[in-house]
């Protein structure tokens, strides 16, 4: 008698989506990091810079820092980080969204992609569209949404008006973080 075999992949794949399907659909509700893979619905509450923004989920819970996958946006002291802001402001406060998180950064933040449900619209590559957010790409890497930057650029929209706008990482290279106490000359 000859045995059918499952192959491997097929069984990994079957087991993973049995797992997704057996959690809930957020669970921000006790507390809890949300679920990485997850699809929930939330409202943006708070903008914090270019590409962070606090979403309290709908179905009730605790609010969450998320920071938008995919960019890189100036920082909120650097120039053209205040204008980043606003440009989230006017795409994502008060709008209802949908939130996946995919990993979680060193500072606990979860890394997500959001996209407002008013127009279908990813928040991440809207940013980069406009030129106020990098696309994410490192080395020969390119970024999520090169092709929105590559866009941008040419258009010179937004911080892509100048020619050779300073990276967020750079930035912080030299002057350390937004709020950081500088050290006094001659130190």
């Amino acid at each position: 008698m000859r045995r059918w075999r499952v192959p491997y992949a097929a069984r990994l794949a079957a087991a993973m989506l049995a797992g997704l399907l057996a959690q809930p659909a957020v669970q921000a509700q006790d507390g809890q990091r949300p679920a990485t893979g997850v699809r929930w619905n939330a409202r943006v509450t708070y903008v914090v810079d270019g590409d962070s923004v606090w979403v309290q989920p709908l179905v009730g819970g605790k609010r969450q820092r998320l920071r938008i996958d995919g960019v890189d946006a100036p920082e909120i002291c650097q120039t053209h980080g205040p204008e980043s802001r606003q440009a989230l402001q006017a795409l994502a406060l008060n709008q209802r969204v949908r939130v996946t998180v995919w990993a979680y950064d060193r500072y606990g933040r979860a890394i997500a992609t959001v996209v407002r449900l008013q127009g279908d619209v990813d928040l991440g590559e809207r940013m980069v569209e406009e030129g106020w957010a990098w696309t994410d790409g490192y080395g020969t890497r390119l970024g999520k949404y090169w092709r929105a930057e590559a866009q941008a650029r040419w258009a010179g929209r937004g911080l892509f008006a100048e020619r050779w706008p300073e990276l967020p990482a750079d930035f912080r290279n030299r002057h350390g973080p937004c709020g950081a106490a500088k050290p006094a000359s001659g130190d």
